[in-house]
């Protein structure tokens, strides 16, 4: 086999690996399934560019100990911040972002930071999926930051006191 076709194999089977990578089936044989552990395999993606020079990239899983961890603290940064609205609401502020009538109903205002969650998860994904990487992580690094913000800004407002009649 001439090695241009042979090259030109081994480039054309790169985004089949990958997939293959990406589904969890690689290395299946006698020593059976691979293992998160393993290292992703580079792959050689063509860029868009004057001379569509290439570049070499990391392939690795959405669910990976680095997207858990961020996933997981945007979760903790949402419930922070539901539990700080609440108290907000009991010492008597107004909510700004949402009506006060949500937030008073607890149980829809869980399911709302629960979505919120479930949509950076979700933004997350997508980025995930168009090989944006970066902007991937950085979803949930500015999610969790903004929430967090938002938490110590409600439990360092003053309380609001009822204005007394004279």
């Amino acid at each position: 086999m001439p090695q241009e076709t042979e090259e030109l194999l081994k480039v054309r089977m790169i985004p089949l690996l990958a997939l293959a990578t990406l589904l969890g089936a690689s290395k299946v044989g006698a020593q059976g399934p691979a293992t998160e552990t393993q290292t992703p395999l580079p792959v050689v993606v063509p860029r868009a560019g004057k001379d569509q020079t290439k570049e070499r990239i990391q392939v690795h899983r959405f669910w990976d100990k680095k997207n858990d961890w961020l996933f997981a603290g945007v979760g903790a940064a949402r419930a922070f911040d539901y539990f700080s609205t609440l108290n907000l609401r009991r010492r008597g502020d107004q909510e700004i972002l949402v009506t006060n009538d949500l937030v008073d109903n607890h149980a829809a205002f869980a399911v709302v930071e629960a979505a919120g969650t479930g949509v950076s998860i979700g933004a997350s994904y997508l980025f995930h999926r168009r090989g944006h990487h970066k902007l991937e992580r950085w979803t949930s690094i500015v999610h969790f930051g903004l929430a967090t913000t938002g938490a110590v800004r409600n439990y360092c407002l003053k309380t609001a006191h009822p204005k007394s009649a004279p």
